[in-house]
C-alpha cells in the first residue's frame, strides 16, 4: 500500500479556502457552552468520524474546523462539501471525480481531482450529509469502511477523518433509509449536539461582541453595544440561531456609522416573530416606541417567569422603576410572582 503523498500536487489544486470563522458556538460561559467545549475536546483526539447535530442556523462550520485544528491531522488539508448546495447529478463527480473506466474492484476508485483524494491525510467535512444521493452514500460508506481507495488506479491509504453535520433528527433519516445505516455508524463514532441559541441566552452578549468584531474586520469600524441593546438581543428567541444574529448585526453595521449600537439602531434590523403580519403605519413615532417598549418589557418579564428582580437586572433598571414602568405601559402586574 502506498502513502498518499504521491498525490500532493493533485490535492494542492484544491487551494485551501480561507479558514472558517472561529468556532462561535464555543463562545460563552454558560453550562451549554461548557458541554460543547468538552465534547469537542474529547472528539478532537479520536480517529473515528464525528457527527455534529444542530438546527438550521447553528454555526456547525466553525466547530468542524475546530475539530480539525485540534486533531493530529491539523497540518493536513481541510476539505468542505456542502451536500445540499450541489445538484445530485454533480455531487458524484465532485466527490469522486471520473476514475478510469476499468480497473481492479477490490477498492473504490476515485480520481486525483476528487474531494476524497484532496482530503487525504486531513479532514473531509460533509455539511448536511443526509442530503447525499443514495449512490454517493454507498461509495462513501465503502471508502469509510476500507480506509483506502484507488486514486487513478494506485492504492492509497487515506489517513483522513470524516466530520459531518446533520439535523438533530438524523436517526429518523436512518430509520427511513434516507441515510444508510452503515454510513451513519462510520460517521457517528462520536456525536456533538450543538444547542440552539434560545437555550443559551446568557451567551448572546459574548457571541454578539465576537460577531461585531468579525464584521468590523470586513467592513469596519469597531462597534460596541449598550447594555439595553444587549438586553434586547438576549431576550429574543432567535429561531434562525447564530446565522440570524449575524445577519441582524450586519444590517445594523451597514445602516449606521455610530460606534455604539443602541436599541434604536437594532429595531429596524430585527424581524420580530410574535405576530407575522404586513406592516401598516399606525400612530406617531412616540406611540410606536411605546408599543414596542410595552411588548419588550412584557417579553422580558415572561422570559423570567414574571420575577421582577431578575427582569429588572436584564433590563438594566432598578426594580421600583420597573414596577412604575409596567404600570405606565399597562402591563398587568397581577401576573407578577415574586
Amino acid at each position: 500500500m502506498k502513502e498518499p503523498f504521491a498525490f500532493a500536487d493533485a490535492r494542492l489544486r484544491f487551494a485551501r479556502a480561507l479558514s472558517p470563522r472561529s468556532a462561535i458556538e464555543l463562545v460563552g460561559q454558560s453550562s451549554a457552552a461548557s458541554r460543547v467545549e468538552e465534547l469537542v475536546r474529547r472528539a478532537a483526539v479520536l480517529d473515528g468520524g464525528v457527527l455534529i447535530a444542530a438546527e438550521p442556523g447553528v454555526a456547525t462550520d466553525g466547530v468542524a474546523y475546530e475539530l480539525h485544528l485540534r486533531s493530529r491531522r491539523a497540518a493536513g488539508p481541510y476539505i468542505t462539501v456542502e451536500c445540499s448546495s450541489v445538484d445530485g447529478s454533480r455531487i458524484d463527480r465532485l466527490m469522486f471525480g471520473t476514475p478510469a473506466a476499468q480497473g481492479p474492484t477490490d477498492l473504490e476508485s476515485v480520481a486525483a481531482d476528487s474531494r476524497v483524494a484532496a482530503a487525504c491525510g486531513g479532514t473531509l467535512y460533509l455539511k448536511d450529509v443526509a442530503e447525499l444521493p443514495a449512490a454517493v452514500q454507498a461509495k462513501l460508506a465503502r471508502i469509510a469502511r476500507d480506509g483506502e481507495v484507488r486514486i487513478d488506479g494506485v492504492p492509497v491509504a487515506l489517513g483522513w477523518r470524516i466530520v459531518c453535520s446533520a439535523a438533530p433528527s438524523i436517526e429518523a433519516d436512518v430509520e427511513t433509509h434516507r441515510l444508510r445505516p452503515d454510513l451513519f455508524r462510520r460517521i457517528a463514532a462520536a456525536r456533538i449536539d450543538l444547542p440552539p441559541l434560545r437555550e443559551r441566552p446568557e451567551d448572546v452578549p459574548a457571541m454578539a461582541m465576537r460577531l461585531l468584531g468579525e464584521i468590523a474586520e470586513e467592513t469596519g469600524p469597531p462597534r460596541t453595544l449598550t447594555n439595553a441593546a444587549i438586553a434586547l438581543l438576549s431576550a429574543l428567541t432567535w429561531p434562525g440561531n447564530v446565522d440570524e444574529l449575524r445577519r441582524v448585526l450586519e444590517r445594523v453595521a451597514a445602516a449606521t456609522r455610530d460606534d455604539v449600537i443602541q436599541v434604536e439602531h437594532l429595531l429596524p434590523a430585527l424581524r420580530l416573530h410574535a405576530v407575522p403580519a404586513p406592516f401598516t403605519p399606525n400612530g406617531s413615532l412616540r406611540e410606536a416606541r411605546l408599543r414596542f417598549e410595552r411588548e419588550y418589557i412584557a417579553s422580558v418579564l415572561q422570559h423570567h417567569g414574571w420575577r421582577m428582580a431578575e427582569a429588572a437586572q436584564t433590563l438594566g433598571i432598578q426594580r421600583p422603576n420597573l414596577y412604575r414602568k409596567a404600570r405606565q405601559l399597562g402591563i398587568p402586574l397581577a401576573r407578577v410572582a415574586e
